[in-house]
């Protein structure tokens, strides 16, 4: 079958970005030039522009044309797999600990995602408290994440959860401590998708950028879900790592492979560290 027209032009383009014939900031030649060297007519180059486009690739600027864009740099969030406390309450990623609310959060009462209400064990007509945050870096306010709370009306109707400052240790502590859900537990998914133009606005997305998605569920000792966190951010900006660590049944050195001639009987002693004690 023949690759149609637009997308072989989109190729040779994306290869030419790829391979440095178009750096980034650099612009691609206009829509009238590629149609005349292809052969091909100016809506074809056009939908070629824009598949680049939706890849997040290019970006169309007034009175500059298409311009190539230039990557920003991935910043990791380590998911150690532990939950850490400081003055403000439990957080679950040193990179972003020092994040704030860019604007004051906004509380209400309103539907729930219909795969949140699933998890949640409720009615995407049904009602829940909604508590939604724009989080980013406080010195250039840059947006980071979406962060948006979901907690069903059993759990938060009546209570200070549905409040607009929840005071120090935030919504966890009014759990645990004010309402008897302690020791909460936490598990976490982490999935991408492409944004709503509403999360796209909110981030500052280039067009064709995804989400990366961590989706925190909150529980009580008795396994009721009392909160689900939905955290977006640029997918683009942003990875995740976490270290992985040994098994016992993958414990070093591997047994039947341990003899006189494994690393461990012939490497040389380490030099024995000097002594701290005074």
């Amino acid at each position: 079958m023949d690759t149609p027209a637009y997308r072989q032009l989109a190729d040779d383009l994306r290869t030419g970005i790829t391979t440095g014939q178009y750096p980034p900031g650099t612009t691609l030649p206009k829509i009238t030039d590629l149609a005349a060297q292809y052969g091909i007519s100016k809506q074809t180059a056009r939908e070629a522009v824009t598949l680049l486009e939706e890849e997040g690739l290019v970006e169309v600027v007034r009175r500059r044309g298409t311009v190539v864009r230039a990557l920003p740099e991935r910043r990791r969030l380590s998911r150690s797999r532990q939950v850490h406390r400081d003055e403000r309450g439990y957080f679950f990623d040193p990179t972003a600990q020092p994040w704030i609310a860019l604007f004051k959060p906004t509380v209400g009462w309103g539907p729930v995602p219909r795969d949140i209400g699933a998890v949640l064990g409720v009615l995407s007509h049904d009602e829940v408290l909604v508590r939604d945050r724009l989080m980013g870096t406080p010195d250039t306010r840059e947006p980071t994440q979406i962060a948006t709370s979901y907690l069903p009306a059993a759990v938060a109707r009546g209570t200070r959860l549905a409040e607009a400052d929840t005071g120090p240790g935030g919504i966890y502590d009014i759990l645990e401590h004010d309402l008897g859900h302690g020791p909460l537990a936490w598990h976490e998914t982490i999935t991408c998708r492409m944004p709503a133009p509403d999360e796209a606005a909110r981030l500052e997305l280039s067009k064709g950028v995804p989400l990366l998605r961590i989706v925190r569920v909150t529980t009580s000792p008795s396994g009721a879900v009392v909160e689900v966190n939905d955290t977006r951010m640029s997918a683009e900006k942003f990875e995740i790592g976490y270290p992985l660590t040994r098994h016992s049944a993958a414990a070093w050195p591997v047994q039947h492979l341990a003899g006189p001639t494994s690393p461990s009987s012939t490497a040389p002693s380490p030099p024995t560290a000097p002594s701290t004690c005074s």
